[in-house]
């Protein structure tokens, strides 16, 4: 194998791995600044107001995204894989 050809398996390992972040903690941040803005609004200072709704909203992204998730962590294992063999 090359060194540009590593460079680029490498990059592309992490343009998906940060894609995959992204799918599963953007979604929890947009609800936690929802309920920041509703909590500074109505000035309730709850911590536990805020966790359950994030808790909720992470584990129903991820039930719902959990197959293309394992989709591409797998094409990113083939794609390793596969370079590797090939040389």
């Amino acid at each position: 194998m090359m060194p540009d050809d590593a460079i680029y398996l490498m990059a592309h390992a992490l343009q998906s791995v940060t894609w995959l972040a992204l799918v599963l903690i953007l979604p929890g941040l947009l609800v936690g600044l929802l309920i920041s803005i509703v909590q500074a609004a109505t000035q309730v200072t709850e911590q536990t107001l805020s966790f359950l709704p994030r808790l909720l909203v992470t584990l129903l992204v991820l039930s719902l995204s959990l197959h293309w998730l394992v989709q591409e962590l797998s094409n990113i294992f083939t794609t390793f894989f596969t370079a590797i063999i090939s040389g």
